[in-house]
This record gives structure tokens, C-alpha cells and sequence, in this order.
């Protein structure tokens, strides 16, 4: 992947390496040579180890658990060092983008964090921001430069496509997700179903009535992200109970806080899909899991930034 005159450098902070070397090996590159570590004092240390003078440069660093702050200050000061370096430009690849749950103010005198880091990066010197799935499509809004959105979608509709289920509906867990189960369905060519929950404290739920028919069908719970899996676990109890044949769940971004796991292995789901876009330890793994590359989808955005090329066939599922 070469053009005339530029050069094009992919670097990684350390919550990203393992889905930073898939997209090297799309794109037929190398992972640029970087040392990501910290001082004896907990600063964190950054050393690009090789030239990136008027490079298009593209930082991938999922702002993830299970060292969120940690992980958005390495790629901030990632970003520093590398527009100091004068890289001719520096798009910052956010596979999942932390603090997006926070996107407005529900209470009084509540921050807008998605903002504030939306601003930080800016500031560090981001020409471009290249993500998927944010929690809050308006989040794009919260930058002054450009970024591409990308859809995990197309990568887990391929999959439920190729499970070929019969008499399959697409359940939303909540309100919020019924947008994205309308477009999961259009897809699959089914039906879909609303379930509406009432939330009395942040990460509990409780599950009030079923609005659609899932007796006697293979559901499918879609989500953008599962943190504790408090809400597809319940949820997936209930729709048993009235009567549907198994229940999985399709979501984006593995969070998988707390007890999510062992709550999921005990639970009614039959199987859990996610997509590589938070690297999981092994001990987040377990056997109903399975896990979904995006580096495809990534690797082929970034060469369309590169080469100024449209994206937006990314949007379409047939691309994959």
C-alpha cells in the first residue's frame, strides 16, 4: 500500500496491539516501531522509534477497560510525540471509545465526558478520529475535525446470516436500541421486538413487559456494547419464559465489568457474539463467547483515508 510521495505508518498503544497486528497484516505493513511503558513513578513513557516526517499516521488504541484513563492518556500522549515528530498527519483509530455513556447531562451539575475527551484528542493534535459503534452517533458532533463511524453491523449480520436460524426475531433490550434492531432485522428479513425496562440505579435493571411476539422463535438480542450483562441476562430469562425456542446476543464492544462473565455462563443466553474491538484477557473468555475480528472492516477504512477514497460501502454489509 503505497502512494506517490507519502508514506503510511500504523502505530498501536498497548490496549490495541493484538487487533493493531491484524491490521497490519490486511494492509501488508508493518506495526510501527513504538516503546508504550511508564516511569517508576506511574508516568506514562512514550517512544516512537523510527521517522514519521511527513507520514500519514494512524494510532490505533482502544480507549478501553480495564485501564480506561490509562489507556486515553497513552494515546494522547501518543498523538504529542507524533505531531511533534512532524507526521504530516495523525488519524487516532479508537476501536471503542471510552466515557461515551457520558454524552449529556441527565442531572444537574453532571459533566459531559465524551466531550471533554472528544477535546483532549483534538488538542493533543488528531487530524481525524476513525471509530465504531459509539454509544451516541451525536458524539461525532463533539469534534471539530473529521470522523469516520464506523458500524460493527455488517461484520455480526454476516454471521447471524450465516447461521441460517430458522424463524429468527431481533429483540432491542431497551428503547434506546430499537434503531439498531429495525436495521439488524431489515438484514435478516424478520420481525422485531421491544423490551421496555425501567432502570432504578446506574448498572441495575429490571425488566417490565415484552412489546412483539417471541414464542416459538430463535431471538437475538442486539446491543452496542454488554458492561455487566445485567440487562441481556435478564432479558434473555424473560423471553424464555414466554416462550421463545433460544436467545443469544450480537454487541459490538465487550465491556464485561464486574461479574458480567459468570453472570452470562449461568444465564439463559445460548451463545454471546462480540467483535475484537476491546481485547479480552483469557479469563473473560469462556464457552458461549464467541469473538469476531474487525480488523477487516478497519484495515480497509484506513487505506480509503489514506488514498482519499470514499467509505461509506463500509456501511453496507454486502462489502463483507
Amino acid at each position: 500500500m503505497h502512494r506517490t510521495g507519502d508514506i503510511v505508518k500504523v502505530f498501536a498503544g498497548n490496549s490495541s496491539k493484538n487487533l493493531a497486528l491484524k491490521i497490519c497484516r490486511e494492509l501488508g505493513l508493518p506495526l510501527g516501531g513504538a516503546k508504550v511503558g511508564t516511569f517508576s513513578d506511574g508516568e506514562i513513557s512514550i517512544t516512537i522509534n523510527e521517522s514519521v516526517r511527513g507520514a500519514d499516521v494512524f494510532v490505533i488504541q482502544a480507549t478501553s477497560p480495564p485501564n480506561v484513563n490509562v489507556a486515553i492518556m497513552e494515546i494522547l500522549i501518543m498523538i504529542d510525540a507524533l505531531k511533534r515528530a512532524s507526521a504530516g498527519r495523525v488519524t487516532a483509530v479508537i476501536p471503542y471509545y471510552g466515557y461515551a455513556r457520558q454524552d449529556r447531562k441527565a442531572r444537574p451539575r453532571d459533566p459531559i465526558s465524551a466531550k471533554l475527551v472528544a477535546d483532549l484528542l483534538t488538542t493533543a493534535g488528531a487530524d481525524r478520529v476513525l471509530t465504531m459503534d459509539l454509544h451516541a452517533a451525536q458524539i461525532q458532533g463533539y469534534f471539530n475535525i473529521p470522523v469516520d463511524h464506523l458500524l460493527g453491523r455488517p461484520i455480526l449480520s454476516n454471521y447471524l446470516k450465516s447461521k441460517r436460524l430458522e424463524n429468527p426475531v431481533v429483540v432491542a433490550p431497551d428503547f434506546g436500541s430499537v434503531t439498531r434492531a429495525r436495521d439488524f432485522s431489515k438484514d435478516l428479513n424478520c420481525s422485531i421486538a421491544i423490551i421496555e425496562k425501567r432502570r432504578p440505579n446506574p448498572n441495575e435493571n429490571e425488566v417490565m413487559s415484552v412489546i412483539g411476539e417471541v414464542g416459538g422463535k430463535n431471538v437475538i438480542l442486539v446491543d452496542d456494547m454488554i458492561d455487566t450483562g445485567g440487562t441481556v441476562c435478564k432479558a434473555a430469562e424473560v423471553l424464555m419464559e414466554l416462550g421463545a425456542v433460544s436467545c443469544m446476543v450480537c454487541a459490538t464492544h465487550a465491556v464485561f465489568s464486574r461479574n458480567a462473565v459468570e453472570r452470562m455462563e449461568n444465564s439463559a443466553l445460548n451463545e454471546v457474539v462480540i467483535l475484537d474491538t476491546i481485547e479480552l484477557p483469557e479469563e473473560k473468555r469462556f464457552d458461549k463467547l464467541t469473538i469476531l475480528s474487525s480488523a477487516k472492516i478497519f484495515s480497509e477504512a484506513i487505506r480509503r483515508i489514506y488514498q482519499n477514497d470514499s467509505i461509506s460501502s463500509l456501511f453496507n454489509r454486502d462489502y463483507l
